[in-house]
């Protein structure tokens, strides 16, 4: 079978970590400063907070940025949960706005009727790897007066109008084990913010700036010089990992020609979008490799699956019609573009473990489709 992702440990990760057992240091100590270190170097941001995970990356951005109950936060309804979860656990409330069919992104044109008195963020989820509209986003929360916290967590390495996404403002990453940059678990905060940076460092270790001494509420979201070890050799190979997941993407667009599969719209999307003219200026990363099956997908989860060939679907359910979403009276909002993304949408691997004889297999299976 040829899985949907495949973690890339090799000799260097394996001897980071062993490195990391034999000095005695396991938590918050040289490897996790020089993993923000090369977040820095490599998102163009002036701050990079190592946290345990992407979802305390956003929880603690959106507590560092003052976000709190009473306060809305406007986000995509088509993203993991730990996007919209994260709103929840500092006692704001998301509000739902629609995306964009072909880049799978918050639509720009409809921010604006979303926004309340209450709205204090938007927070963009840069899907798949392919970074949203940032410049009609940001020109949006300008007028407004709100922040804008990205969620990065699948795009590591992309570049919006030429920029990494980290030089744009705040952005939390990911690390988890099937990301483009991985450890078994861990995130990362970036921001240009001196205030806000200080703020993250706080809320990561119980909000305390010298041992036993608390200034504010905090919680223990330190990432661990383990983790830190596995992804550190991966960010100084970033530049292969995505020009090689930008060559399999490309192998596969060439290769399956079925009618029946709709292939991802990215790069000359701006000419093709008549909602987003910008879309094809950014920089995707390929985090997955999703297209739109446009009949029987479960069926054709099981034609792959029979031929060798894995797949998986980023998501089935939108968030607003989650259940925990719907009990709190927040999922009374229709975003048909979202929900039918939710029918349609298949990811194939495009991950750096593919033989050129790999992703023949994958496109030769899909066009029996």
């Amino acid at each position: 079978m040829i899985p949907i992702s495949r973690p890339h440990i090799g000799p260097e990760e394996r001897a980071a970590v062993n490195e990391v057992l034999d000095s005695g240091m396991l938590v918050q100590g040289p490897r996790v400063a020089e993993l923000e270190a090369l977040f820095r170097e490599k998102t163009g941001a002036r701050h990079a907070i190592a946290i345990c995970n992407g979802t305390a990356a956003l929880h603690t951005a959106l507590m560092a940025h003052g976000i709190g109950p009473g306060d809305e936060v406007i986000t995509t309804p088509f993203t993991f949960m730990a996007s919209v979860n994260a709103i929840l656990f500092v006692g704001a409330t998301p509000r739902f706005v629609d995306i964009l069919p072909c880049c799978f992104n918050l639509d720009p044109a409809q921010i604006e009727a979303a926004i309340t008195p209450r709205t204090r963020a938007i927070l963009p989820v840069h899907l798949y790897g392919f970074p949203a509209d940032m410049a009609a986003i940001q020109a949006i929360a300008d007028r407004h007066g709100l922040a804008v916290i990205q969620d990065a967590a699948q795009a590591i390495g992309a570049t919006y109008r030429d920029q990494p996404l980290g030089a744009l403002g705040t952005a939390c990453y990911s690390l988890y084990a099937t990301k483009n940059v991985h450890s078994a678990e861990g995130g990362m905060v970036t921001t240009n913010d001196d205030a806000v940076a200080e703020r993250c460092r706080l809320i990561r270790a119980h909000g305390s700036s010298r041992r036993y001494y608390h200034d504010t509420l905090g919680y223990n979201f330190r990432l661990s010089d383990l983790h830190a070890a596995i992804a550190i050799p991966q960010m100084r190979r970033l530049e292969e990992i995505v020009a090689r997941r930008r060559s399999n993407a490309a192998a596969l667009n060439a290769a399956i020609t079925n009618p029946r599969v709709a292939l991802p719209l990215y790069g000359a999307v701006g000419e093709r979008c008549s909602r987003s003219a910008t879309c094809g200026a950014s920089g995707h990363v390929w985090h997955q490799y999703v297209v739109r099956v446009l009949g029987d997908r479960d069926g054709a989860v099981e034609k792959l699956a029979a031929a060798g060939v894995g797949s998986a679907v980023f998501y089935p359910l939108p968030a607003h019609r989650q259940k925990h979403i719907v009990e709190r009276g927040l999922g009374n909002v229709e975003l048909p573009v979202a929900e039918q993304a939710a029918r349609e949408v298949l990811a194939l691997p495009v991950h750096t473990g593919l033989s050129a004889a790999d992703l023949a297999a994958i496109a030769a299976a899909v066009n029996t489709l």
